[in-house]
This record gives structure tokens, C-alpha cells and sequence, in this order.
């Protein structure tokens, strides 16, 4: 051997070292770095200011100090939340792009779309659920309803004689209140709109007589006196509503519609990056002025496990997709 291909074989054995101890280390600690000096993409599949946007800003901020990086929150809403749920599904598994994202692109869409470009139920991985929103039944305060129970007098004794709006076909503000109207026995006529804001307007001016909405859009109404809160659309009283009957208290069992708000990841990042960004998460979610802060707009701070936050996605598929079956429901009807 000459002696420049001794020098360079030499050389190359601390390459060659460091490459097999790299191989022995264990999964974990291969990944001990993350989150290196780069900041983190938190995608929102829906526009600024909404729901999702919201929690995505208070609890980033939050768990960014935690992890001691920062959290770019990155809109990219269209398709009924579809667009960017896949941008989550098929970014690059490295652990710095993550979202959050809700019931329709992680449950109900796999009902409504015949072509979904991800499967919420392998391309995504659960990281924790983040906020409840449960519905809130509202009629306009100048209505002759006065009560949950004058509501559900009028539903059973007049079948589509009333109208009810919502943000959308196939949204929980419509399927809860179609569960509702299934368990009763009775009929409504459900009228779509583009949004929240729009569908509110509706039984304001009196086009439409009841609505489910989210609390953000509705308890501000109910304190100015516009509207009459008659109950929620939860097994239990919202801790932020405690004022507000359920369903299940007046004879309506099952009744679980809430506007919940969940971060996801690839379900590619590895095991001990998902883990950490979890913990980072729930540690947000759990701290007092984050819970505060998510309060003032109605939102009631989770922060389960991976495992619970996807159990509680499989008991939504069960409960909502034979409804959206039995109505015929698809996203060519949205």
C-alpha cells in the first residue's frame, strides 16, 4: 500500500467509528437534538381568526417557550379544512411540521369525500386534543321558546315546520342537531350556510328559528340580549356554561356534538419526536394562563394523551358516519 492510501484509509476510520456507534444508539437519542435551530410550521387548515387559528396561536406561543423554539403558525384553509390537513398528512417526517385540525378533515370527510388525498386514520398521527367547543341551542330572545323543553314540544309536534341553519352540510352544528331530531322522532329543515357568522344572522333576522353554534359565536348574543340559550349539545354542563342544561338532562341521551380542535403530525415523524411535542403541548394546554385565555372565547382546554385523543376520534366516526349515511350526505351536496 503507498503511503498516500495509508494516509487517507487513516483517515477515514474516526468516519467510520462515529457511523457505527451512530447505528448503536438507540432510537431516542438519534433524535436528542430536536428541535435544532430551526423554527417549527404549525399548519391551520382553516383561515386567519377562526376557531383553529385561535388555539393554534395561544397554545404555540406557549409550547414554543417550552420546547425554547419558535412556532410559526402557517394558514392554509380551502376544501372543508382538506387542504391543509394533507399538507400535515405528507410534510416531511422531520418533527417541525405539525397542525391542528378538527372534526370534519379527521372524521366526518372520510364520509363525505370519496377521494381523500390522506387517511386521518394512518397518514396522521394524533398528538393531543387540544379544545371542546361544545354546541350551544340557541332561538332568538324575542321567540315564544322559552326552554330546551318548549323546543323539543314544538320539534315533536310540528315536524318540518322549522327551520335550522348551520356553517355547513355535514358540520357538527348539523349533525348534532339531525341526532337530536333522530332521537325525537321529528323532522326540521336544515339550511346551509358559508359560516358561523352567516348562519347566526339567519335566526336573528328570523329566516331560520333554532341553530347549534359553537359558544364563540353565540354566548356574546346571549349576554347582549339577542338571543335565548336553551342547552348545550354535551353529555355533561360545560364548566365555562355551568348555567346551561344539556340535552341528556332533559330525556336526550347521547348527544356529543362539540366543535373540537386536536393537534396532529405525520404519523411518519418518529415515535420520540411525536412524544415530545405532545408533552410539550398538554404542558401548554394545562397552564393557567393559556386555560384563561382559551376561556374568555369559550374553549375548554383538553390536553389527553395520543391514544385518548384518537379513541375519542374513532367514537366520533362511530357516531357521526352512519348519521351522514342515513342522510345521504356528500361533499358534492356541501
Amino acid at each position: 500500500m503507498s503511503t498516500s492510501s495509508l494516509g487517507a484509509s487513516l483517515r477515514r476510520l474516526p468516519l467510520r467509528a462515529a457511523l457505527a456507534c451512530a447505528a448503536m444508539l438507540p432510537l431516542g437519542l438519534a433524535h436528542a437534538a430536536w428541535p435544532a435551530d430551526k423554527p417549527l410550521r404549525l399548519i391551520v387548515p382553516f383561515g386567519a381568526g377562526s376557531s383553529p387559528d385561535q388555539v393554534a396561536r395561544v397554545v404555540g406561543e406557549r409550547a414554543g417557550s417550552l420546547l425554547d423554539q419558535t412556532i410559526v403558525v402557517e394558514n392554509r384553509p380551502g376544501a372543508s379544512g382538506n387542504i391543509g390537513t394533507n399538507l400535515i398528512a405528507k410534510a416531511d417526517p422531520d418533527g417541525y411540521t405539525f397542525g391542528v385540525s378538527i372534526t370534519g378533515p379527521m372524521v366526518n370527510n372520510t364520509v363525505l369525500f370519496d377521494d381523500l388525498p390522506y387517511d386521518p386514520f394512518t397518514d396522521i398521527a394524533p398528538l393531543t386534543l387540544g379544545v371542546h367547543q361544545p354546541n350551544v341551542l340557541v332561538v332568538p330572545a324575542s321567540s315564544d321558546i322559552k326552554t330546551i323543553d318548549d323546543l323539543l314540544k314544538a320539534l315533536k309536534d310540528n315536524p318540518d315546520k322549522f327551520n335550522f341553519p348551520s356553517p355547513g352540510a355535514g358540520t357538527v352544528s348539523h349533525l348534532a342537531v339531525e341526532l337530536m331530531l333522530k332521537q325525537l322522532g321529528s323532522s326540521a329543515v336544515h339550511v346551509p350556510y358559508p359560516s358561523s357568522p352567516a348562519a347566526l344572522t339567519s335566526v336573528i333576522s328570523g329566516d331560520t328559528q333554532f341553530a347549534a353554534l359553537p359558544p364563540i359565536a353565540v354566548m356574546p348574543m346571549v349576554r347582549d340580549g339577542r338571543l335565548r340559550a336553551l342547552a348545550v349539545t354535551s353529555s355533561e354542563r360545560s364548566p365555562l356554561l355551568p348555567e346551561i342544561p344539556t340535552l341528556a338532562e332533559v330525556g336526550v341521551p347521547g348527544i356529543e356534538g362539540s366543535a373540537w380542535i386536536g393537534f396532529v403530525i405525520s404519523s411518519k415523524v418518529p415515535a420520540d419526536i411525536q412524544a415530545k411535542l405532545a408533552d410539550a403541548l398538554v404542558q401548554a394546554l394545562k397552564d393557567p394562563g393559556v386555560v384563561e385565555k382559551l376561556a374568555n372565547s369559550h374553549m375548554q382546554a383538553v390536553g389527553n394523551t395520543p391514544a385518548e385523543f384518537r379513541a375519542y376520534m374513532d367514537d366520533e366516526l362511530k357516531r357521526w358516519g352512519p348519521l351522514i349515511r342515513d342522510l345521504g350526505i356528500t361533499n358534492n351536496k356541501n
